[in-house]
């Protein structure tokens, strides 16, 4: 019995010894069999945005930080203009960028992106506040980004300008021939002392926009739609009440700058010129009024029809901290991030009543009407497939268009030759293995 007794009491000190041992270990970095508390190491991510939505992510992200204390985030941006070509050279140098934002479709190509099917399932994300740009976004029943804005197209107009030459402001519903026929009246002087009745940017999207706005598609065989758009710019550089294409290459003309000048009537550009344009009210460079009434629209289309690009934040399928990576994903697109932007005057992915409110804001800033911008019917600018904003938008329409634009050949050349650049240099390389869907 005492033999036993004594047996017993040495074999609990020795457990009692071999438990120190084991609590020395863990003291001395065994992280293997560390505390839940030791193992919530801090995670380092790099994130890749925009450059118009960098403070924008900073300031929500002093929000997420404290929710989520252990994932630090460093968010860094590319000019503009070098933006995606610059982007996709880092990640396909293997640069440790683990979330990136931007155009989806630019990425499409390059099989960096993180399918993110399971991880919104695993988070139980509510994808309903997302709208039909949820599925919009799939390729191939695929999810690879979560929208945290969108771009829409709207019709800004100097109140200024329409006061002083007694002239009635734009109509939230017009047809594109009452807009030519508005800007013509709004068009007057010479030269330098020139005011346009309107400015149209360079970029394709704003004759192409004319048949998006019928719900044709720019990977469509029928281009009839698109015809009309290019002759409808055409025609108002004829009439002289906008800007020439030649003439804003060799200037170097921008619709920022060009409307902030002061001597443009109507300016049409998407949503995010709200923010651009209340940050030069703030810092004292503009002091004309200035409001937006919805697009123009062809005959036969609601008013308020807009197109939209959805703009998202994706993973990279190389990224070491996926997980985590996503959980900034889900945050910023969500209704904490929304709300941060929607103040900012951006309109974001995903929207419900709260959102909604915060971006209309309660009427001390301007513009009066910017509920027209949650209240439009939208058709994707294009379609978000591979190729597409490389290929077609950045390349065969620009192109051609510019060629129609320079007199280099007729309108009808430029239709014929896009569509037939768009069965050869995009067709027969995507289409065949993507559901491209074409008419």
């Amino acid at each position: 019995m005492k033999k036993s007794l004594k047996l017993a009491v040495t074999g609990s000190l020795l457990l009692g010894l071999l438990a120190g041992c084991g609590t020395a270990g863990q003291t001395a970095g065994d992280k293997s069999t560390a505390s839940p508390d030791a193992k919530a190491a801090q995670v380092n991510l790099k994130a890749t945005v925009l450059q118009d939505d960098l403070e924008t992510f900073k300031k929500a992200y002093e929000e997420f930080s404290k929710e989520n204390p252990t994932i630090q985030v460093q968010f860094e941006t590319i000019p503009q203009a070098q933006y995606y070509e610059k982007l996709r050279m880092q990640l396909s140098s293997g640069d440790s960028i683990d979330l990136f934002g931007g155009n989806m479709d630019v990425f499409l190509d390059t099989g960096i992106l993180e399918p993110l099917d399971d991880y919104v399932k695993k988070a139980n994300v509510d994808v309903s506040g997302y709208g039909p740009l949820y599925d919009a976004l799939k390729v191939n029943d695929k999810v690879f980004g979560l929208p945290y804005r969108k771009s829409n197209w709207m019709l800004f107009y100097n109140k200024t300008l329409f006061d002083q030459a007694g002239v009635a402001y734009p109509k939230a519903d017009m047809t594109w021939d009452d807009f030519r026929e508005l800007a013509k009246k709004m068009t007057k002087g010479e030269g330098a002392n020139k005011t346009y009745g309107a400015f149209l940017h360079p970029w394709a999207q704003t004759w192409y926009m004319q048949g998006v706005q019928t719900g044709a598609s720019i990977i469509d065989k029928d281009l009839t739609a698109f015809k009309k758009g290019l002759q409808f710019r055409m025609d108002m550089e004829k009439d002289g009440s906008i800007m020439g294409w030649s003439e804003q290459i060799t200037t170097n003309a921008h619709y920022n700058a060009a409307f902030q000048k002061g001597n443009v009537a109507m300016n049409l550009i998407g949503d995010w010129h709200v923010a651009q344009l209340r940050q030069a009210e703030a810092e004292k460079k503009i002091s004309f009024d200035w409001d937006v009434v919805p697009v123009p629209h062809p005959d036969g289309v609601a008013a308020n029809t807009s197109l939209a690009t959805p703009v998202s934040l994706m993973v990279n399928k190389n990224s070491k901290h996926k997980e985590e990576a996503f959980k900034v994903v889900q945050f910023m697109t969500g209704v904490k991030g929304a709300k941060q932007f929607a103040a900012k005057g951006f309109l974001t992915g995903y929207i419900n009543d709260e959102i909604r409110k915060t971006y209309i804001g309660d009427g001390s800033l301007k513009p009066k009407n910017i509920h027209y911008f949650v209240e439009q019917k939208e058709y994707p600018e294009y379609p978000l497939l591979p190729g597409v904003k490389n290929i077609l938008v950045n390349s065969v329409y620009k192109q051609e268009g510019e060629m129609a634009l320079t007199g280099a050949q007729t309108v009808d050349q430029a239709i014929q030759k896009i569509g037939q650049r768009v069965a050869s240099e995009w067709a027969d390389k995507y289409a065949k293995d993507y559901k491209a869907g074409k008419k």
